[in-house]
């Protein structure tokens, strides 16, 4: 009889989410009972899970119950109440945040290596958001969060990325769209991706409500290589060119202590190359008339001002000792 006194019962039982990034929490029943008619709450952002035995047993949608037989149809079966018995249960109870997760970030830690169309062998990084809720309990249960106190996001945080940069490395893997069109196709590209992902969610017991691709970029190394192609692409239109140097030397005397007085100075630096360099190329008006020694003279200035490269260097100096050979 003094063992039944000392017993604690639980009458209530309930949990109030406090702290963000809860999945998982497991209801403190260590050593106390479930008081048959006992009170459980379950709120609107949550559903609830007993365990008997480690047998997942019933689930609870958000809602006020007085525990009994009607409303524990399968604990009942297992501890023989249907055959009258009423007296208090042990039980393991778990709640489970069915909040949108919002703002979940993933990103490629590592570059990854595609074959562009345009480009050819390239290295792209790509970073984005998403968000998720739990959607079957029991297999979130069962798969993930198991019987610990207490399951968070960031617990889940290294799976869910890992799944995510998978699927993004097999899909820019396909190289379907060029780097150069994948801003344009983010939208698409997000809304086939999200499509690839919600049955990896799913086996989960995950729902993935949205999955944003936010920007896709090059390496910094590989990106001022395409910023310095761009630019040499002026190369092509020698007026374009000079014009392009005249007004990069305005800005250059604007951040000296001269001001624009010095823009005069870069202004006629900038059409001296460009005027220089029309006349290096075969054709130039009276650079045709030179001799091939004077041509490759100014070339080799051209590459000591930065204009030229050595490697368009030596690709013209061979043209024209080639012309005298």
């Amino acid at each position: 009889m003094l063992d039944i006194f000392k017993k604690q019962f639980i009458e209530v039982i309930e949990w109030t989410e406090n702290t963000d990034g809860v999945l998982a929490h497991r209801f403190p029943t260590l050593d106390k009972e479930i008081q048959t008619g006992a009170q459980l709450t379950v709120r609107d952002s949550q559903m609830a899970l007993f365990v008997n035995e480690g047998n997942v047993a019933d689930v609870f949608s958000p809602g006020r119950y007085a525990l009994s037989t009607q409303n524990l149809p399968i604990l009942t079966t297992l501890l023989n109440w249907d055959k009258g018995f009423k007296s208090p249960f042990k039980s393991e109870v778990y709640f489970f945040s069915t909040r949108e997760q919002i703002d979940q970030r993933w990103g490629t830690a590592q570059p990854i290596q595609i074959r562009d169309k345009e480009f050819g062998v390239i290295r792209l990084r790509a970073f984005g958001t998403f968000s998720y809720q739990i959607e079957e309990p029991t297999t979130f249960y069962q798969k993930i969060s198991g019987t610990r106190d207490e399951y968070t996001t960031s617990d889940l945080d290294g799976q869910l990325r890992s799944m995510i940069i998978t699927h993004i490395a097999t899909k820019l893997g396909q190289a379907d769209t060029a780097f150069l069109d994948m801003a344009a196709n983010q939208s698409k590209f997000s809304e086939q991706l999200k499509s690839e992902l919600d049955l990896p969610f799913l086996q989960y017991g995950l729902k993935l409500n949205t999955f944003l691709v936010q920007s896709v970029t090059l390496p910094e190394e590989l990106q001022q290589y395409l910023d310095k192609q761009s630019q040499m692409n002026l190369v092509g239109d020698l007026k374009k060119y000079a014009n392009f140097q005249a007004a990069d030397s305005i800005s250059a005397a604007a951040n000296n202590p001269g001001g624009f007085a010095g823009a005069g100075v870069g202004l006629g630096v900038g059409a001296a190359i460009g005027q220089q360099f029309a006349q290096a190329m075969p054709g130039g008006g009276a650079a045709a008339e030179e001799d091939v020694y004077a041509k490759l003279e100014k070339l080799h200035g051209l590459v000591t001002k930065g204009v030229l490269t050595q490697e368009e260097f030596d690709k013209k100096k061979a043209e024209l000792l080639k012309s005298i050979s």
